[in-house]
Order: C-alpha cells, then sequence, then structure tokens
C-alpha cells in the first residue's frame, strides 16, 4: 500500500493539478482481453458541471516531475482495483518510526498457507498498511463521485430469486429486451443468467429463445463458480428485487465486484437506486451515457479455529486473551485459518441453539476490550447499520462514513452501550477456552458456522469494496431519503404555531 509522508494545506490550484494527474491515469486504463476473447472497456468522463468538490489535503511524496508508471492490468481486476494499485506502486514505502506496533501484521499468520491466499487477507496487513489501504480507497471513492465510467458493455449479468416466479418473469423481460438492442460499437449484448434459468419454465415461456437463433448464442448461463474464478467476465451486474439481492450479489463475488446496478423489487429498498419500470430508460442512458460508482465499505471475516493440545491439562489451562495479545501472541500453532468471508451488511455472533446466553471476548488490535455476555455480538459496516445492527439498538451510520459499527444483542448489563470504532482497526471477537457453550457466526446471514471454546473470527477493512451504479442525476447517497421513506424515520406531526392575531385580540 502507498504512504503519504507529505501534508500540508494546498492551494485550488494543487487539488486541481493533483487531481488532473489522477484523471490521466485513470483514462490509460483499459483491461485486457481474458481467454475466451471478452473485452472489457472504460472510458472515464471527468464532470466538468461540478465544481463543488472538497480541496485536497493530502498528497503523495514529491513527484520530481515524474509521471506515474501506466497500468499493468492483469486478467484478475477490475477498473476500481485497477486504480488502487496504482496508487500503491507510486510511492516508495517509508517506516513509520512509531514502533513494532505499526509494522506488526494484526493477527496470527500461520505457519502452513491456507489455500495458498495468505497475502490476500488484510487481516494480516500491518496497522500501517491497513490505514494506507483504507484511506486509498475513501480517496479513490471520494474521485468516483466526480466522474461518470463510461463502460464499454458487452456482457451483462443479471441476478434475481430464483424461487419467484413473478421476478423470474421480470427477468425474462429484460433478457428478452436486452438480446434485442447493441451496444454504441454496434456490437449485440451477451446476457448471463442463473443456471437454474436453463429448465425454468416461466423463463422460457413463449420458448422468446426460438425468435432469433442469434439469442441461442447470445444467452449462457453463470454458477457460483464462474462468479469465483472470472469476475472480469461481466462488465456490469443487473439487479432484479430487494437489499438481499445486492447481498447476494456480495457473496457471490468475493473478491472483484463488477458495478451493480440495482432495480427496486423488493420490501425496503436501501441499496436498490432504480425503478423497475423505467429499466429500458435507465439501461440505454447507463449503456450510452456513462454511469457514476460509488465504493461501500466491506468487511473481511476469518475464521480461526483452536488447534487442540495432546496433553488435556494443558489444553485446559489455555487461555485466549494471553494466546491473542498476551506471550503467546506470536506463535502460529495456537490457531489456524478456515475461511474467510468478504460481507456488506454484517457479522454477527450468537448462542445458537445453545439455551443460555453466550460469552465472548472482544479484542481491538492488541488490546483486550471487553467480554461481552449477551445473546450475541452484531459487528456491521455503515451499510449494515439499518439491517441487524438497527435492531439491536445501534446507530444508524451513512454509509460514507470509514467506521465499524459494534452492538452487543441482548447483553446481561445495564452499562453496555453499541461504540463505532474506525475501519482501520482489526476486531477480533473469541469464545473463551473456559465457556459454558460455543457461540455461531454468520457472514451476511450465510456460511453460518459454529465457534467452539477457543475460535475466534478476526475482522477488517476488505481490500475489495462493493461498487453500486448511482442515477446520474443523483451524484450523492439519498441516505436520508431512504431512512425516511423506509423506517419513517422522525416522522411525527408537526408542532402547530401561535397564533399571534388571536393573542393580541385576547391581551386587548
Amino acid at each position: 500500500m502507498s504512504s503519504f509522508d507529505q501534508a500540508y494545506e494546498d492551494t485550488g490550484e494543487d487539488a486541481m493539478r493533483l487531481l488532473s494527474s489522477e484523471m490521466q491515469d485513470m483514462e490509460e486504463v483499459q483491461s485486457n482481453s481474458d481467454s475466451e476473447g471478452l473485452h472489457e472497456q472504460l472510458e472515464v468522463i471527468f464532470d466538468r458541471k461540478d465544481p463543488q468538490r472538497r480541496r485536497a489535503s493530502i498528497i503523495s511524496g514529491p513527484s520530481n516531475g515524474h509521471r506515474r508508471p501506466g497500468s499493468a492490468r492483469s486478467n484478475t481486476a477490475c477498473f476500481v482495483h485497477t486504480l488502487l494499485s496504482q496508487r500503491a506502486t507510486e510511492d516508495t514505502h517509508t517506516p513509520n518510526p512509531a514502533g513494532e506496533a505499526a509494522q506488526r501484521p494484526a493477527d496470527k499468520i500461520p505457519d502452513t498457507p491456507h489455500n495458498g491466499e495468505v497475502h490476500r487477507q488484510s487481516r494480516l496487513l500491518s496497522k500501517k498498511q491497513l490505514s494506507d489501504m483504507a484511506f486509498n480507497i475513501r480517496e479513490l471513492s471520494k474521485r468516483l463521485g466526480h466522474l461518470r465510467l463510461l463502460i464499454k458493455v458487452k456482457n451483462v449479468f443479471i441476478l434475481t430469486k430464483a424461487h419467484d416466479q413473478k421476478l423470474i418473469a421480470h427477468t425474462r423481460e429484460v433478457t428478452k429486451w436486452l438480446l434485442q438492442q447493441q451496444n454504441a460499437d454496434g456490437q449485440l449484448y451477451t446476457v448471463w443468467v442463473e443456471d437454474t434459468m436453463r429448465n425454468n419454465k416461466v423463463f422460457h415461456n413463449g420458448d422468446f429463445l426460438q425468435l432469433d437463433q442469434s439469442h441461442q448464442d447470445r444467452i449462457k448461463y453463470w454458477d457460483n463458480e464462474l462468479c469465483r474464478k472470472k469476475p472480469q467476465q461481466f462488465e456490469i451486474v443487473v439487479a432484479l428485487g430487494g437489499d438481499g439481492t445486492v447481498l447476494y450479489a456480495s457473496w457471490l463475488f468475493q473478491r472483484i465486484v463488477p458495478p451493480v446496478m440495482s432495480f427496486a423489487l423488493g420490501s425496503l429498498g436501501f441499496l436498490t437506486k432504480f425503478d423497475f419500470d423505467q429499466y429500458q430508460k435507465t439501461l440505454t442512458r447507463a449503456f450510452s451515457e456513462g454511469v457514476t460508482v460509488s465504493l461501500r465499505l466491506r468487511f473481511e471475516g476469518t475464521i480461526m479455529r483452536s488447534r487442540p493440545r495432546d496433553d488435556v491439562e494443558e489444553h485446559k489451562s489455555r487461555d485466549l486473551i494471553e494466546e491473542l495479545i498476551g506471550d503467546d501472541r506470536d506463535k502460529a500453532d495456537t490457531h489456524e485459518p478456515m475461511g474467510t468471508h468478504n460481507i456488506l451488511n454484517d457479522i454477527v455472533l450468537d448462542r445458537g441453539p445453545s439455551a443460555t446466553m453466550g460469552t465472548i471476548e472482544v479484542f481491538g488490535d492488541d488490546e483486550h476490550f471487553t467480554t461481552v455476555q449477551a445473546d450475541g455480538i452484531a459487528v456491521a459496516t455503515p451499510t449494515g447499520s439499518t439491517a441487524y445492527n438497527l435492531a439491536a439498538g445501534g446507530s444508524l451510520c451513512h454509509p460514507d462514513n470509514p467506521v465499524i459499527l459494534l452492538t452487543a444483542i441482548a447483553p446481561h448489563t445495564l452499562s453496555f452501550r453499541p461504540i463505532i470504532l474506525p475501519d482501520t482497526m482489526v476486531l477480533r471477537l473469541g469464545v473463551p477456552y473456559d465457556a459454558r457453550a460455543s457461540c455461531w457466526a454468520s457472514f451476511d446471514g450465510k456460511e453460518r458456522c459454529e465457534l467452539k471454546p477457543g475460535d475466534y473470527v478476526t475482522i477488517s477493512a476488505s481490500r475489495f469494496p462493493f461498487p453500486t451504479v448511482l442515477p446520474l442525476d443523483r451524484r450523492t447517497e439519498d441516505w436520508v431519503d431512504s431512512i425516511s421513506r423506509t423506517l419513517n424515520w422522525n416522522n411525527r406531526q408537526r408542532q402547530k404555531a401561535f397564533d399571534d392575531a388571536k393573542a393580541s385580540k385576547d391581551d386587548k
């Protein structure tokens, strides 16, 4: 990750020069074709209509008049992560003299790599690297808010609820329309739908694929494995449903996520920004005029399993606090990773089927925060503040805030209050060895698993944010409107004003 060694209050001219330099780099971003010859092209358009932008207060080290190196994009990156990679290579890292704590990985490094992906986990970054990564993502998100991204779309990924017959009919309608359209280069679109649609009677009602032979060649089917291995196959995701459908997209694309354009066909609609009745006009404008992308923070959660000791008495005397922040914190043989998940909403630890309350140790970086005795704990992203966090009494939080929300679920105390922590902190929630029962962990409501005494979950900001598409005429999140519309936030009858005329008459 890049580090920023010089900070000062710059002038508007310096801010414009910094942003213009950033723009020159982004305009060079183009993707390489993958093994099937599919291309993803990107054009970045600077919006001159919006001169009101925040002045840059921090810049990188002296450039000495040299331009940053060009993009060296691989087949496993999208344009968002290519921009992050450029920021990572433009500066040389200067060691932080604050101490060894800032340079030490936040969690245990296993003695044997897990699935060969240890180097990708943000929990193994140092405090300095994690702070730089979070800073770069926030800086990129602010810059994207002033850009129009003209994506040369050829492959459209359609996501919907495979068990909802009404939504399947809508999927059929959108698919049929897309197959009849062309992009700006005169190429016909290839539409990807879920593999379960292959033999679905509602989707194939009327056999619209037989109307044109080319339709059969340009409709393809995706499965979970394809999303995991080749996310760069798709230029854009069209989500038809509610917030749960958007969360499903986050679960499917665990690392690189194509821009997600969500149409409201669900219940609440915190994450669905477009009206389905206008889908033809909306998609046509997005593909021809470009889109504005907002990056939402995701968390990376890693399950760490306690390795049993051969000596039974030694195993019984183990202390989780000692192993995580004490003398045994550098011992790699105490725990091993057993799975990592990137989540958009929340990570919840609860008591599961146990009738007794759970006991959970809470750690932040190298500090033991507290021992929570409750039904569970919800750790939410700003996006997830309106989900389980809200039901448990946590704070509502604008999605642009770089924070972690920690809320206990039915704590057995009068003094526990929800707290808000910076996104540069690494949390670890574990079940102590002397706990009476296990806990259960879930990641965005999925991948539920048991945490036995000694196990813990590491939670940190993810390297892979979630890009959502905003309407071109709305450059900021209409978050306050959404909580007012869906939750009736602060909805009450207005207090009547005094009738001054009547009061004056009574005085006489």
